[in-house]
């Protein structure tokens, strides 16, 4: 099995909201377009400490993760971001990782996004292709 990596747009939804209400410029939106790695064993999207600076987003409160090899730790949680891949985008708030670290794109972008994740030819697609379709029982 292969890793599937997905660029992945970034956006300050604050940014977003003074534009739209005629106080800045489209230039004032912090943004960042990175490559992240799908991972579907993690819960939620995970920004390197560097991107979530450059985006200007807000720490929220700590989350206690637990890494693949059981070990925890306590990280920041950030947000909110605007999370796009294609056509299909989301808010969401985001684990901070260390600074370079590897962006992950975990199961709650996944199922907002309504994206199927095939390991076996390493693409994630969208289960619907117009729109996402989300479940609610």
């Amino acid at each position: 099995m292969g890793e599937i990596v997905a660029q992945v747009a970034l956006e300050n939804p604050g940014d977003r909201a003074v534009v739209e209400r005629g106080y800045g410029q489209e230039s004032d939106v912090r943004r960042s377009t990175v490559d992240a790695v799908v991972d579907t064993g993690a819960v939620m999207l995970v920004l390197p400490q560097n991107v979530v600076e450059r985006l200007g987003l807000e720490t929220q409160r700590t989350v206690v993760v637990t890494y693949a090899d059981e070990r925890r730790e306590e990280r920041p949680l950030a947000g909110p971001v605007t999370v796009q891949i294609g056509n299909r985008s989301m808010s969401t708030d985001c684990v901070v990782g260390p600074p370079l670290s590897e962006p992950l794109i975990g199961q709650i972008v996944l199922e907002a996004l309504d994206l199927i994740a095939d390991c076996a030819n390493r693409t994630l697609t969208p289960r619907f292709p117009d729109y996402p379709l989300l479940k609610l029982k």
